[in-house]
């Protein structure tokens, strides 16, 4: 991409984005959750002269340019959820935040700014708690205009499977890099 990756201290220093971590949550009969992996991204520390509108800049032209069109800025629900129509991406504007990931018995994963997240739908997400500046952008692939939100709930639980099994794979994470790669 060019220089907005590093100043988010999301490039190598040979400018590949960095390789994210790699979490694969399991249906637990509430989420369904999904064999593809979250990708959490992390940065290496933000050029400290970006405020927090420069960094939604670079983020909204890299997620643009990768295919995955911003939509929002805000926080994460503080309860467990899931989309079955859509994949998810957050990139952390500013402050930072624990979500758990997965369902009740998913994970814990905390976000600081600059870092970035992909969620496949059907992958359980909640906010356990938030700095009071914890801001987030989020986006979708651009095929994936509409938004479901679903609680854990075993009643909607098969006919979401079903729609997830229909969500398309984007050929980019939204950080440009070749999506296939991770989610082979």
């Amino acid at each position: 991409m060019d220089d907005r990756l590093a100043a988010l201290g999301l490039a190598e220093s040979d400018g590949r984005t960095v390789e994210p971590e790699r979490m694969v949550f399991h249906d637990d009969g509430r989420i369904p959750n999904t064999p593809l992996a979250t990708l959490a991204f992390r940065s290496r520390g933000v050029d400290p002269a970006l405020d927090r509108e420069a960094i939604a800049s670079r983020f909204e032209r890299i997620f643009t340019a990768s295919g995955w069109p911003p939509s929002w800025r805000g926080g994460v629900y503080d309860y467990h959820h899931y989309h079955s129509i859509a994949h998810e991406a957050f990139g952390v504007l500013s402050g930072r935040g624990r979500l758990r990931l997965g369902g009740e018995q998913g994970q814990d994963v905390e976000l600081n700014v600059g870092d970035a997240l992909v969620l496949p739908a059907g992958t359980g997400h909640c906010s356990l708690w938030a700095s009071d500046d914890f801001l987030l952008l989020a986006a979708y692939p651009e095929d994936q205009h509409e938004l479901d939100l679903i609680r854990a709930d075993p009643d909607a639980h098969d006919a979401a499977v079903a729609r997830i099994a229909e969500v398309s794979r984007p050929a980019y994470d939204p950080l440009g890099g070749d999506l296939a790669r991770w989610w082979s």
